[in-house]
């Protein structure tokens, strides 16, 4: 486990996402990115995880193979958890890639893939 604060889990962040390649992560529009400790009730109640499961993200919002044609919606957004990613990672090095797997994730769910779409262009 690492343990950093605030602000050097944002600037990790930040940094996870501009190393991020392709156009795909550098086109996203109209989502907010942003940290959460931990998923909060609602979120876990909705996701039905148990109290040994847990997300190192999580994307919400309308992927955009089915906003058909829709310009005026509501931002997207996609949470990073900064105590689930902390707690999986030893170091800053390992804490600054997991965050960055996390973003790559999400992202795919903004363009609508399912995990296994996400896994197999991750390979």
């Amino acid at each position: 486990m690492v343990s950093v604060d605030d602000e050097l889990f944002q600037k990790l962040t930040i940094q996870a996402l501009d190393s991020l390649p392709g156009e795909h992560a550098k086109n996203i529009a109209n989502v907010a990115i942003i940290y959460a400790d931990y998923p909060d009730s609602e979120q876990r109640e909705r996701l039905k995880l148990r109290d040994d499961q847990t997300l190192f993200g999580l994307y919400e919002g309308i992927p955009l193979p089915f906003r058909q044609g829709q310009t005026r919606v509501l931002p997207d957004k996609i949470t990073i958890f900064k105590g689930p990613l902390s707690n999986a990672s030893a170091n800053i090095n390992q804490l600054q890639e997991n965050i960055r797997h996390t973003l790559w994730h999400e992202i795919g769910h903004y363009y609508g893939l399912d995990h296994d779409k996400i896994r197999e262009l991750e390979s």
